[in-house]
């Protein structure tokens, strides 16, 4: 069990990690909308040449696929603020061992313990 100290500080972490892909989701949301007027001409009063659309086509793909993943991990930030104030942050969600302190420094809102998360991405 991690002490209150040690839950204070992933708190911490969390709370500053979910404030950034916050950030991150507004930026690329604005980078996506941007790109459509630009696309349609609302903006340019040059002509639009048939490549730049297909550049900014795939920056919007991008930047909608870095929302969506980012969108994803703000669930899981969410469930791992959940887990912490449950006092069950820090627990494999596969084997139910403690997740090493080392591991949750890195990834604060991981799941899985490493070896569970290794096994996992092996298939």
């Amino acid at each position: 069990m991690l002490s209150e100290k040690k839950l204070a500080y992933f708190e911490n972490l969390l709370i500053k990690t979910r404030k950034r892909i916050l950030k991150e989701i507004d930026f690329e949301e604005e980078m996506i909308s941007r790109q459509q007027r630009e696309a349609s001409g609302d903006v340019s009063s040059y002509t639009y040449h048939m490549a730049d659309q297909g550049t900014d086509a795939e920056n919007r793909e991008i930047a909608a696929f870095l929302a969506t993943k980012e969108g994803a991990i703000l669930a899981d930030i969410d469930d791992a603020l959940r887990k912490l104030y449950r006092k069950t942050y820090g627990i494999c969600e596969e084997c139910e061992k403690r997740i090493s302190e080392k591991r949750l420094k890195a990834v604060p809102y991981a799941r899985l313990c490493k070896e569970c998360q290794t096994m996992r991405e092996r298939g």
